[in-house]
């Protein structure tokens, strides 16, 4: 009688095309069609039709579409996306307009205060650092409703250190700022001797009094001065940007 063979853990039928823009679709080389990433999207298409996950499909990229390669200056590393309903929109420690803005990106915007003289806005949404250059990664890039991590561990790490590895790539020197343990072990990717990497705790409020003090946008902007580019303006605009 014959027997069927098991069915792999993921279908990569089941996981939709994915497109990156094109200026990072040239870096990565054929990333996205390697067995790995096939195996990632299913999985994330797998969880999709379980239940609520975030960011929406059509913001899974929103990094690297609202900040092309060429332009990149600046890398802020998250660890996931926020996991509660309607926060995440693919930018790392950024929330769509309308939502409150979360403990940590409180307290990133007390250091900005102090720092930069940085006058907060009534909302989250850090698209216009991402229009300037500033690129807001998270190692991995979805998670299921009300579970942190959910997705670490899935092949999200690989990709993202890919991203990592065609940034330090670049011949201009680009800041890349890494908060809290999580992201400082990626520093080992950073190593062409013209980028900066700023370290520190994380602005989360376990370690917020580490993190409080630094100074990272000032020393962010003088490190891009110091290589002739043009600094950062911190200020978001009083009214979010989508």
């Amino acid at each position: 009688m014959p027997t069927s063979d098991p069915a792999p853990l993921f279908e990569a039928d089941a996981a939709p095309p994915v497109h990156l823009p094109d200026s990072w679709d040239k870096v990565l080389e054929g990333e996205t069609s390697r067995p790995y990433f096939r195996d990632l999207t299913a999985f994330v298409a797998r969880e999709r039709a379980a239940g609520p996950v975030y960011p929406a499909p059509e913001d899974m990229f929103s990094a690297l579409r609202l900040t092309p390669y060429d332009e990149v200056k600046v890398l802020i590393l998250g660890q996931d996306p926020y996991h509660g309903a309607g926060q995440a929109h693919g930018l790392s420690f950024s929330v769509r307009p309308g939502v409150r803005i979360p403990p940590s990106l409180q307290n990133i915007y007390k250091e900005l205060k102090a720092d930069v003289g940085f006058k907060p806005p009534k909302h989250g949404s850090l698209v216009s650092w991402a229009r300037q250059g500033v690129l807001l990664l998270n190692a991995v890039l979805t998670v299921r409703q009300g579970e942190a991590n959910s997705h670490a561990g899935k092949g999200w790490e690989q990709f993202t250190d890919a991203i990592i590895r065609a940034v330090n790539d670049k011949p201009e020197r680009v800041v890349f700022v890494l908060w809290g343990a999580y992201a400082r072990k990626k520093a080992k990717l950073v190593t062409n001797p013209q980028h900066v990497i700023i370290e520190s705790a994380h602005p989360s409020p376990l370690s917020v009094a580490k993190f409080l003090g630094t100074r990272p946008f000032s020393r962010v902007n003088a490190a891009l001065e110091e290589a002739g580019e043009t600094p950062i303006d911190w200020q978001l605009p009083e009214k979010a940007e989508e």
